[in-house]
């Protein structure tokens, strides 16, 4: 989808609707990661970003044209109004294998940690026993 603010323009807070349907097959997707996707660069415009609340504060993100920010679909966000010119952007939203975003972030941390312990050849029975704990979650929680 795609969104086109121009002066005075907004997009109150929200968080997005969990289920999308795909208008042509019926197609059900579950939304558990938003994406939004800058198509105009941040000189052609003033004001305009999307700011994510989550546990850390608000974060506001203007990025250039062809760059894209992922966050988690739970988020309430919005975006500022814009006071000079037109922002252009496409938005989407992903389903993962994993629909609860702690535990895709618990997922994330293990996989970062064990692929450090890996470049630094740390002990090898511990580094087996950390990818095995890894995959048993993700076997747990994954929804396929």
């Amino acid at each position: 989808m795609f969104n086109r603010y121009s002066e005075g323009m907004t997009f109150g807070a929200h968080v997005d609707g969990s289920v999308r349907i795909d208008p042509l097959s019926g197609m059900k997707i579950r939304t558990d990661v938003s994406a939004t996707l800058f198509l105009t660069d941040p000189a052609d415009y003033d004001s305009g970003e999307l700011c994510i609340e989550d546990t850390y504060g608000t974060h506001e993100i203007k990025l250039a044209a062809g760059d894209m920010v992922l966050y988690p679909a739970t988020s309430v966000h919005l975006v500022k109004p814009i006071t000079r010119g037109v922002r252009v952007g496409c938005f989407f939203w992903v389903q993962s294998l994993i629909c609860d975003d702690g535990q895709r972030a618990l997922l994330f941390d293990m996989d970062n940690a064990i692929q450090a312990l890996n470049a630094e050849e740390a002990d090898e029975k511990a580094r087996r026993t950390l990818i095995g704990i890894y995959h048993n979650l993700l076997r747990m929680w994954s929804e396929t």
